[in-house]
């Protein structure tokens, strides 16, 4: 698979077949990634990986959680900002109409929503689950340093076949992934990231990307 293809194939997957993903692959994936640029060569990222009997503990502790109404804990960063404005806003919006609509979920269906997001916190099925942390002294560019990182995890996933969906729904509830990874003193919970083989038999939709003119002017010849 070529960067194009796997770039272009990746796609944040809600629907896993539990099939077990080898830890030699994984281990593959992650020594490579650690090549991701980091300014200054900070390598500010630090990972767990959970497969087996401690993913299925994070996922039973976190199901009660939510099955008791439970909100998550107190916010160790923003997801996103109180107000979008245009045109952020409606490309939330219609990501948002096209995922639900592909399951068949209607807007004005608030619990069959809400079983679709509480689906995040058993990992869409998937037999294993990244969370990525980083220190709480680092900063905005060490935070970019994170977010293309995980872009070289999720591509060199796809060269292996394998698929992906980062959540930063897990961050709600840091607290239990912590009781499960136990992070050193001053970690953030960026997200979490689902990993596994597709099960195609689940519905999706494919969100589309702004056309190249709404995000990129290009000055010169």
């Amino acid at each position: 698979m070529d960067v194009y293809e796997a770039v272009t194939s990746r796609r944040s997957v809600r629907g896993f077949n539990g099939a077990p993903v080898p830890r030699r692959v994984l281990e593959r994936v992650l020594g490579a990634a650690a090549r991701s640029p980091s300014g200054a060569n900070l390598q500010p990222w630090y990972s767990y990986v959970l497969t087996g009997e401690p993913l299925a503990l994070l996922k039973k502790r976190t199901a009660a959680r939510v099955a008791a109404g439970d909100a998550g804990d107190e916010r160790e960063y923003q997801m996103y900002p109180d107000e979008l404005e245009p045109p952020y806003q409606e490309r939330r919006s219609t990501a948002a109409e096209r995922r639900y609509g592909a399951l068949g979920i209607p807007r004005e269906d608030g619990e069959a929503r809400r079983r679709a997001a509480a689906a995040n916190w058993q990992c869409f099925g998937a037999p294993a689950a990244l969370f990525c942390y980083i220190d709480r002294t680092m900063g905005p560019s060490q935070w970019a340093d994170l977010g293309m990182y995980l872009q070289t995890v999720m591509l060199l996933l796809r060269a292996e076949g394998l698929h992906s969906c980062p959540q930063i729904a897990w961050s709600v509830y840091h607290g239990t992934v912590a009781e499960i990874v136990s992070p050193p003193e001053g970690m953030i919970l960026f997200c979490g990231l689902s990993i596994g083989f597709e099960d195609t038999a689940v519905a999706w939709a494919r969100t589309d990307r702004a056309p190249l003119a709404e995000t990129v002017t290009f000055l010169g010849d």
